[in-house]
């Protein structure tokens, strides 16, 4: 009886591998899966492969997530109409260097700082800016910026000398955090 036990557990064990090897074709999202559209002769068809290549990557995502898996249990999931997606040193620095503009809207869940004209001290030339913090990471690429004179579009220069102090700043708070 003692034999048979580990026989038993073994066998189990090998059900299981077995299973989940076989898990890959009941994938509704990859060609060749169960469920996949196939050619008369057992082919995936060409319009399915074009089909699901020209398929956004967020779309495939979704896809996922709406037929989950037992692995959904094990994922920390956020509620979106909670979580901030931006960076919190480049929106208090934006605000922060950006404080002589009277702010018109602000959304820390998008990311969107929209201001009215102001001038700035020691300046002459009055601006407005739209910030939009677009990713939680304390990068370049988080941060773009729009600034507008009451005659148009601000010059390129000027854009970049405001995103220069605005990550400069970042970086100061980012540090400063630190050291806590």
């Amino acid at each position: 009886m003692t034999s048979a036990n580990p026989l038993k557990s073994i066998g189990i064990l090998g059900l299981i591998l077995a299973l989940s090897g076989c898990g890959g074709a009941l994938d509704i999202g990859r060609p060749g899966g169960i469920f996949s559209p196939r050619a008369p002769d057992g082919r995936v068809s060409e319009g399915t492969l074009r089909q699901r290549a020209n398929t956004p990557p967020e779309l495939r995502r979704a896809e996922r997530r709406e037929r989950g898996t037992i692995w959904d249990l094990f994922e920390a999931r956020d509620d979106p109409n909670v979580t901030v997606e931006v960076n919190k040193y480049i929106w208090n620095a934006s605000l922060d260097i950006l404080s002589f503009l009277p702010i018109q809207a602000a959304d820390p869940f998008s990311g969107v700082i929209v201001t009215g004209y102001g001038t700035p001290p020691g300046g002459g030339r009055a601006y407005r800016a739209t910030i939009f913090v677009q990713d939680p990471a304390l990068d370049a690429r988080s941060l773009n910026l729009a600034l507008q004179t009451r005659s148009g579009p601000a010059s390129r220069e000027t854009v970049q000398a405001v995103e220069d102090a605005i990550l400069t700043r970042a970086r100061q708070l980012r540090i400063r955090d630190g050291r806590l």
